[in-house]
């Protein structure tokens, strides 16, 4: 199989990822509930990842790394923290239901999109500095569109919320991993990322850095100051009732330290390199159309849609998948960004790269896609 989908999940990881997840089922305990060998090596484990993850995106204290199900789980902790009922949210018009389903689920909430062309990053925040009026008590950004890949100009953004004092809320799930990012030197209040994607962990984990002070989206047990009712007032344990899933944790220590072992600089350069000849060949191809930042722009990451012209992309998407490509096809939990691009009526086919894609595989899917174009008709 040639595997086009890491934007989904990372489906090749470190070896040492599925390896730790194991030999943690059969040696770890619950973190925090207890004083025996199990779980004492388990809390050793589970703050070995904090600090791990503190180191590669610059998170001076480890303690406000958390620990959440997903990314999805983390930005629901930071919507929810900052946004109440009657606040005015502003958000870039690349975001994914993630983020415009929680807030919709808010009451009297109005949401203020800055909307821009796609792989225009001067727009974008032009965008931001006109539509960031003193009624907004809350920016959502995310990184990079799940769909196209652009790469938002989330410095500078961070930058013009930081002068203007609003707290800033940074959806990392397709940029964690793939672009180099410094949490402290943003200033945000929240950063969302998962763990199953550009970190290499395994599906059930994600990270939430915090640096405003976070409400609690669920209550329970933590293991710490158990007479009390309240939860406690101190991170991570304020974040994580319940009992880790301590089995992903320990895999996912183990792609923080594949990332910081290769270099996530290096894997940017990499990334980019291959969906550039993706982009190259596709477009060569007749009657397709590929959304490609321009070369030398940086703005765009390693993911890539496209369509076809008189073909329907979901279709498409499953006779890649028939012949052993696999990709997805779709609006990708994202409406938003494909009503702003306007490809809302079409949807797109997406491929995305990884560390462990070829360009000998990037070579293949394009061969194959051409000739699923030719045969279209052919059932």
């Amino acid at each position: 199989m040639i595997y086009l989908d890491s934007a989904a999940t990372t489906l090749q990881k470190p070896p040492a990822v599925a390896r730790a997840s194991a030999w943690a089922i059969d040696h770890l305990a619950s973190p925090g509930r207890g004083g025996h060998r199990p779980a004492m090596a388990a809390a050793e484990t589970a703050f070995a990842c904090r600090e791990e993850a503190a180191a590669l995106f610059g998170v001076s204290e480890p303690e406000r790394v958390v620990f959440t199900f997903n990314a999805t789980h983390g930005l629901n902790i930071a919507l929810k923290t900052l946004v109440k009922p009657g606040s005015t949210v502003l958000i870039s018009g690349y975001e994914h239901n993630a983020v415009t389903r929680p807030l919709h689920a808010i009451p009297n909430v109005t949401v203020k999109v800055a909307a821009s062309p796609l792989f225009d990053q001067k727009a974008a925040l032009e965008a931001f500095a006109r539509e960031l009026t003193p009624e907004v008590d809350v920016v959502v950004c995310t990184h990079v569109s799940n769909v196209f890949g652009f790469v938002l100009p989330i410095e500078s953004i961070a930058a013009l919320c930081r002068r203007r004092g609003v707290p800033m809320v940074v959806d990392a799930s397709q940029s964690a991993g793939c672009l180099p990012l410094s949490f402290d030197a943003l200033g945000a209040a929240f950063m969302a990322m998962p763990g199953h994607k550009g970190l290499y962990g395994p599906q059930g984990t994600g990270l939430l850095l915090c640096g405003a002070e976070p409400v609690p989206l669920l209550e329970g047990g933590t293991g710490s100051i158990s007479l009390k009712q309240e939860m406690p007032d101190f991170l991570p344990d304020r974040l994580e009732a319940g009992t880790h899933n301590i089995a992903g944790i320990a895999g996912l220590l183990e792609g923080l330290r594949f990332l910081r072992r290769t270099g996530i600089g290096n894997l940017t350069v990499r990334e980019e390199a291959l969906i550039r000849r993706m982009g190259e060949g596709l477009s060569r191809l007749p009657g397709v159309e590929v959304f490609l930042a321009p070369a030398g722009s940086k703005a765009q990451a390693g993911v890539l849609s496209f369509r076809a012209e008189g073909r329907d992309c979901e279709e498409l998407g499953e006779r890649l998948g028939r012949r052993g490509v696999a990709v997805r096809a779709g609006l990708h939990c994202a409406p938003l960004a494909h009503q702003t691009a306007g490809t809302l009526e079409s949807g797109t086919v997406r491929s995305s790269v990884s560390a462990f894609t070829t360009l000998r595989e990037v070579e293949g899917f394009l061969r194959v896609l051409r000739g699923v174009l030719v045969g279209f008709g052919e059932t």
